[in-house]
């Protein structure tokens, strides 16, 4: 089976896991601090914090920046349903955004557009975009449109690590970024996240809510507010630490790989069988998704690509046809960018590992599975 990502292991990495796990010292310690410096530093960034997922990034974020009940955060309604969960977790209200077809992110038209048309009775407090499957937002005019309207902006750059915009790493040009480094992420230590920040009292205040609301001092340890659980391991900065030098190739080759997909599946969108994503020369391509015409099974075609080996699945979920979100009616109508993005995106198998044989064999299967399905 051709799966949709391996996570990128070597000997190396594993060595120095290992030697995490002789040493005995577990909880976030010396390698934990050095990952977060390493990372500053490869990011450009002042603070980046480490915590034990991607959810608990964006939850932390929230929590720093006292969201919470009476509030209202601007949330895209095509992205995996963490983004959304956590602004219900802390008592707030999302409010669901359409998206781009091509990027499959919110356009800073979207965001204004329900700026100016909220009638809620929440307030409204932060926008939370989503650099969908490393596509970079306009963060830039995102943030100035925040700034028009007194709004935190969180980017959620999940599946972004290492995707720019205008040559400034995503998840560095809001109050707080929030990265995944689950193993469908480019680099991974299992489960596992990352905030960033380039506020001294924002980073302060994280790094105490991640570990049950605790300060060391002269005096020892203070809990100085109520906090959680939400530290990464050693072993897991290890296993991040020996992947972040190669970060940059992988990034490349994955960049590479889209270019061959595009080439090998356009005749597909000539034919009108499906989409391919929109290009951004900064794009990270943690996923490629296409979007396949709304007249063909997206389940019958997952079911006859994986009877010849390829495994293929939906992109993200549309976040108000779930079921905590139905109460939250979208910006936009049913008939929106965001659920046919959900009923008809297909992921296809994608990581650096691949190459030019592997695209081969995903079209080929493709064309095969598509024809059939016109036939």
């Amino acid at each position: 089976m051709l799966r949709l990502s391996l996570p990128h292991i070597d000997e190396a990495a594993i060595a120095a896991v290992s030697e995490v796990l002789r040493s005995g010292q577990l909880v976030h310690g010396a390698q934990g601090d050095a990952f977060e410096t390493e990372l500053q530093d490869w990011l450009g960034c002042r603070h980046a914090v480490m915590v034990s997922s991607g959810t608990a990034a964006l939850h932390l974020a929230l929590v720093a920046l006292d969201i919470g009940p009476g509030d209202a955060v601007l949330v895209p309604d095509f992205a995996f349903p963490a983004t959304a969960n956590v602004v219900l977790l802390v008592g707030a209200r999302p409010v669901l955004i359409d998206v781009d077809l091509g990027s499959y992110c919110v356009t800073p038209a979207a965001i204004s557009a329900a700026v100016e048309g909220w009638n809620g009775s929440e307030r409204l407090r932060a926008v939370m975009p989503v650099h969908e499957f490393g596509h970079p937002v306009d963060i830039f005019t995102v943030r100035a449109l925040a700034a028009q309207h007194g709004l935190y902006v969180i980017e959620d750059a999940a599946c972004a690590l290492g995707a720019s915009h205008s040559g400034t790493m995503v998840g560095t040009l809001g109050d707080i970024g929030c990265f995944s480094l689950h193993p469908r992420k480019m680099l991974t230590t299992g489960e596992g996240g990352i905030l960033t920040t380039n506020h001294d009292s924002v980073a302060k205040r994280l790094r105490r809510l991640r570990s049950h609301g605790m300060e060391r001092g002269p005096a020892g340890v203070q809990f100085q507010e109520a906090g959680f659980n939400y530290r990464l391991t050693e072993f897991q900065s290890a296993l991040g630490r020996a992947q972040l030098p190669q970060l940059g190739s992988w990034i490349e080759s994955r960049r590479a790989l889209s270019i061959a997909y595009r080439g090998a599946l356009a005749p597909l969108e000539r034919k009108g069988l499906l989409l391919l994503p929109a290009d951004h020369s900064e794009h990270s391509w943690q996923t490629f998704m296409v979007v396949l015409a709304d007249s063909i099974d997206r389940h019958q075609v997952i079911r006859a690509l994986a009877e010849v080996g390829v495994e293929a699945n939906l992109g993200a979920q549309q976040i108000s046809a779930q079921s905590p979100f139905t109460a939250f009616e979208p910006t936009i109508g049913a008939t929106s960018n965001a659920n046919r993005l959900y009923r008809q995106g297909l992921a296809l198998p994608f990581c650096e590992q691949y190459g030019g044989a592997e695209v081969a064999r995903v079209a080929e299967a493709l064309e095969a599975v598509l024809g059939a399905s016109h036939a």
